[in-house]
């Protein structure tokens, strides 16, 4: 019995084994695998549908594509893309988040103000703007343009997040709609906390109930509370929001010294304060420690030849992110051009058209076509890490598309075609043999092309395509079409 009991434990080991070596080498696995994903999902594993408007009010709107994650080939960090539509004279009231965003300012004009350093940082944006807000950093944002809806595309990294996939907002301020995070606390403790009565609490915590986004203009809307909100100098903004915002945590002997000399009691009245001296404002400035921004079109394009030009922010250019490990990139082609294929060896890519249309093609790791699909503005794809990929300009006119990268370091990209690509690099009689061809013959192949990153390509280019045009009053379902197509539960707040 014992001698049959023990053969018996060896086949179950021999078995389990084998099936451990099947599972994790599988010669023919990837190539299934793949297979069967494009069987599955074809062009929506890259061309990402997979989104929700997450605030709607009648000052703006808030919707995020939700980002690839949970597949055993990725491993970069979670990231979303949010559209942010506010109509003029708006606030995206203050909050903070459980992940960090990086802000472009696509159209229109902005000021965000965030905590940093125990000061409100205050930053004017415009037309090409890159904004980082660090996660659990409170903040808000205002459209200052003068009739002029504002457009803002962000990236939302979730990898500091209560959920790997998912993101929640947590707003300071708030009534029956939103919630302030304080409404969750006993009246009477709030009351205490605070020193003042229930009253008094009762009137400020329930007062707002028009949701995230409100107007803030007193010509179409009576005055609201954030409407005096920002009529308020810096250091009693600051004042307001860190004493919601670290309400219930012990402060340091650094944060005791710099404490500013204010009570909720203060607020009713302070807030109908519209005027000050000016050495009082002088005073104010020097409280509040700058947050810089970085324009994308006022610097020069780190490639330009006749058929686009192309640039990346990292790091080096723009310290914020470096803290975030994400960078950014912008991309014209010329119609009827191309971008050599290429592969990004550090990265993740996030796209999103922002004028023109054309076409995206990735190639899967064993030379299978993994997509070849038109997009428009307002679509988002997405390019793993290591895959190569190409994008060719529609024949009609521009194709711009920008985006981030899950890595802030100096993006190298390693071209496969052109006469700057790796073929170049590794030229020789070996790289000949592994085509199967003569060195001569393959020296004449890669020489033809003598442009090289962005490179002339009308023939292959596609035809004509539906190319719309955008002003600034255009409907957000025009700027942004083909996102909403469902969502999974697992999304939280905003």
């Amino acid at each position: 019995m014992g001698k049959r009991r023990a053969v018996f434990l060896v086949l179950i080991l021999v078995v389990s084994f084998g099936v451990f070596v099947r599972g994790t080498y599988d010669e023919g696995g990837d190539e299934r695998e793949e297979e069967g994903r494009r069987e599955k999902g074809g062009d929506d594993w890259f061309v990402l549908k997979d989104g929700k408007q997450v605030v709607k009010t009648e000052a703006g709107e808030v919707k995020v594509v939700k980002g690839y994650y949970g597949d055993k080939l990725i491993n970069d960090r979670p990231m979303h893309i949010g559209f942010i539509t506010m109509e003029p004279r708006s606030l995206f009231i203050p909050q903070y988040l459980d992940s960090t965003l990086i802000l472009f300012i696509r159209r229109g004009e902005a000021r965000v103000g965030s905590i940093y350093k125990d000061a409100l940082a205050e930053q004017r944006l415009k037309h090409g703007d890159v904004y980082r807000i660090e996660a659990g950093s409170a903040f808000y944002l205002e459209n200052i343009g003068e009739g002029q809806r504002l457009h803002v595309i962000c990236s939302i990294d979730t990898s500091e997040s209560l959920s790997w996939h998912s993101f929640q907002s947590f707003f300071i301020g708030g009534g029956t709609n939103p919630k302030s995070i304080l409404s969750g606390f006993d009246p009477e403790i709030l009351s205490t906390a605070f020193n003042v009565s229930t009253d008094e609490l009762r009137e400020i915590m329930t007062s707002q109930d028009s949701g995230a986004i409100v107007y803030i203009s007193p010509d179409s809307h009576p005055p609201s509370m954030w409407t005096r909100f920002l009529e308020l100098d810096q250091h009693e903004k600051l004042a307001h929001m860190k004493k919601i915002a670290s309400f219930g945590k012990e402060p340091s002997d650094d944060e005791e010294e710099v404490r500013p000399s204010w009570s909720f009691r203060k607020l009713l009245p302070s807030i109908f304060r519209k005027d000050k001296s000016k050495d009082a404002r002088k005073s104010d400035a020097k409280r509040t420690t700058k947050l810089d921004s970085y324009n994308l079109y006022d610097r020069r394009p780190d490639f330009r030849n006749d058929y686009g030009w192309s640039l990346a922010l990292d790091e080096s250019d723009y310290a914020p992110l470096g803290r975030s490990g994400v960078g950014v990139y912008l991309v014209n082609l010329t119609a009827g051009s191309m971008m050599a294929p290429h592969i990004n060896p550090t990265a993740t890519e996030y796209g999103i058209v922002l004028q023109g249309a054309g076409t995206i093609q990735i190639v899967y790791p064993n030379g299978t076509l993994a997509i070849n699909t038109k997009v428009t503005m307002g679509d988002v794809f997405w390019v793993p890490r290591y895959f190569a990929f190409c994008q060719i300009a529609s024949r009609t006119g521009p194709f711009e598309f920008f985006g981030f990268t899950t890595s802030a370091h100096k993006n190298h990209p390693q071209f496969l075609v052109g006469s700057n690509s790796l073929l170049h690099t590794m030229r020789g009689p070996e790289l000949a043999a592994s085509f199967g061809v003569s060195e001569d013959r393959f020296k004449k192949i890669i020489d033809a092309q003598r442009e090289g990153v962005i490179l002339p390509s009308a023939s292959v280019a596609p035809p004509e395509m539906e190319v719309r045009v955008v002003d600034d009053e255009v409907e957000e379902k025009e700027i942004i079409p083909r996102l909403i197509n469902g969502i999974r539960d697992d999304f939280m707040g905003f």
